[in-house]
């Protein structure tokens, strides 16, 4: 016996894949469908000591701090507070204005595009056949637009 498992968006497709699978010979027991809870928060920007993503909102912000504090502190010679306090200010102002980007592009940009990637996984379909109908079993999820497969044997 072989379990095939494929992921598929709760869809027509699914109903209509899962018809084929019947009429090919795989009885309704052999065929078994969960539904998937799919995160409805968003996920955190700041990371924790437990928890952390891989994203960093303050690299952006140490490089335009760098840059800032080189700029300023050259001005800062022509200024009346000097080049330190210049340069500290452009440290300063730098870092915030690389947070705000990295927060702007994490929060409205890549939401967005998550959004209109779409395809999430919504249903997880289990098959159990036999080795001879196995592919046959892919090809009609294929078929019915699987966003993805795999057989156990």
């Amino acid at each position: 016996m072989v379990q095939i498992f494929s992921t598929f968006e709760h869809s027509t497709n699914l109903e209509l894949a899962i018809t084929v699978l019947e009429k090919n010979g795989i009885q309704k027991g052999n065929i078994f469908a969960v539904p998937l809870t799919n995160r409805k928060t968003e996920r955190r920007l700041f990371d924790s000591i437990h928890n952390a993503d891989g994203i960093s909102l303050i690299s952006t912000g140490a490089a335009l701090g760098t840059a800032f504090a080189v700029i300023g502190a050259s001005v800062g010679f022509k200024l009346a507070w000097g080049p330190i306090y210049w340069g500290l200010i452009g440290v300063a102002g730098g870092f915030a204005l690389g947070v705000c980007i990295d927060v702007f592009y994490y929060k409205v940009i890549k939401k967005q595009q998550r959004l209109l990637r779409g395809k999430n996984s919504e249903v997880i379909l289990v098959i159990e056949c036999e080795e001879s109908q196995a592919d046959i079993v892919e090809d009609v999820l294929w078929h019915h637009f699987a966003i993805g497969t795999a057989r156990v044997v």
